[in-house]
């Protein structure tokens, strides 16, 4: 019987470096997505997160929303979002906000508009949290 190799041992023992990596880099988006919740509960009246936890199941939500639903909504409604240059995504992700908090005990919005505001503030630090962790 042959020697087996390194980089086999490893990966039949446990998670190389590189999903190490991965799944350490989504555990961040997670926390920072959560942290960005609860800016937007500070600063959007009528959207409420009571603590920690319902912040992270409210982010985590919200992003499997964003993955299922919303991804449909955003493939049928296309049209309409190149007609208003984009700001219908702001609407859908409102409304996946919406569905989140019908959702997740701790996370309140108390309407439409506090939802619209919070996904356009949500939008606007997703886009910072991205050019920050990109050469993170």
């Amino acid at each position: 019987m042959g020697r087996i190799p390194p980089q086999e041992r490893l990966r039949a023992n446990g998670p190389t470096g590189q999903t190490k990596e991965k799944t350490m880099a989504l555990l961040l988006q997670w926390v920072l997505s959560a942290i960005a919740l609860l800016i937007v509960s500070r600063i959007v009246p009528g959207f409420q997160v009571l603590g920690l936890w319902p912040t992270l199941i409210a982010s985590l939500v919200i992003g499997l929303l964003n993955a299922t639903v919303g991804l449909v909504l955003k493939i049928i409604t296309f049209p309409i979002s190149i007609l208003t240059l984009g700001i219908f995504l702001l609407v859908i992700n409102a409304l996946m906000i919406l569905l989140a908090s019908h959702i997740v005990r701790g996370f309140h919005v108390s309407g439409f508009g506090p939802a619209f505001w919070g996904a356009v503030v949500l939008a606007l630090l997703g886009m910072a949290i991205r050019a920050i962790t990109k050469n993170a």
